[in-house]
């Protein structure tokens, strides 16, 4: 379904106020994020939000760290809805340098996996740019989390395409492992500097278009449109909900 990265409207808000605007723009669903399952009073505050508007989670993005430390946090998810945990990032310092630690940090994410996994849950991976930049012998950081593990893929192809990377060879060679989408869009070189040079769905760069046909064959269950940075949250979420909408292959 096509869901909403809350991220994105972080600047915004209060988070009530959020939720309504995009029930009442007709998104179906959203997708939180940490600072969201912080502590269970930011648990039960989306939790009745999500009550109040009729929105769906069945996505959400929550780091490893906090996994690790709060081993019941996948239970918690789980009762609000939450069908697949995508870990979104690590910190600069923690990413390694050489394929022998990203191979282990894959083991580390696995181990991860198998707490989200226990209660029930799907667990996944989503990827920024320093994924796909050279390591000393020629692969790349996504090789190995995917050589790795068994995570979902959530497929940022927006970040991908900023790093060099052409995201048809990834559909290509992993379409089976990404179940859900990115959707985000790059402003022309120069334009958007006050939006860290993004640009809302359909806007900019990217070829959505061609990019949804080489997605017509995988599984994907989840379209969330994201922007890093807007300017305006509510300009954005309409534009997202409507370019989604015009694509073929994404579900109304």
């Amino acid at each position: 379904m096509i869901s909403y990265q809350l991220y994105s409207s972080r600047k915004f808000g209060p988070l009530p106020e959020t939720l309504r605007m995009l029930a009442d723009l007709g998104y179906p669903a959203v997708e939180g994020y940490g600072a969201l399952f912080a502590d269970a009073g930011a648990r039960a505050g989306l939790a009745a939000g999500l009550h109040e508007t009729g929105l769906a989670m069945p996505t959400a993005h929550v780091g490893l760290a906090t996994l690790e430390a709060e081993p019941d946090l996948p239970a918690h998810l789980a009762e609000m809805g939450v069908e697949t945990a995508f870990v979104p990032s690590i910190p600069p310092a923690e990413r390694p340098s050489d394929p022998a630690g990203w191979r282990a940090f894959a083991e580390r994410l696995a181990a991860a996996a198998r707490g989200i996994e226990a209660a029930g849950l799907r667990a996944g991976w989503h990827n920024h740019d320093f994924e796909f930049a050279a390591l000393p012998d020629g692969t790349v950081p996504m090789d190995h989390l995917l050589g790795g593990t068994r995570l979902d893929w959530q497929f940022d192809l927006a970040w991908a395409v900023r790093a060099g990377a052409d995201p048809m060879d990834w559909i290509a060679r992993h379409g089976d492992r990404i179940s859900a989408v990115h959707v985000k869009d790059i402003a022309p070189a120069g334009e958007k500097a006050d939006e860290d040079g993004w640009a809302d769905p359909g806007t900019g760069t990217m070829d959505w278009p061609t990019l949804t046909r080489a997605l017509a064959d995988v599984d994907v269950r989840h379209w969330v449109m994201e922007h890093d940075n807007p300017s305006d949250d509510r300009r954005f979420a309409e534009a997202g909900l409507a370019a989604a909408r015009a694509l073929d292959g994404v579900p109304a």
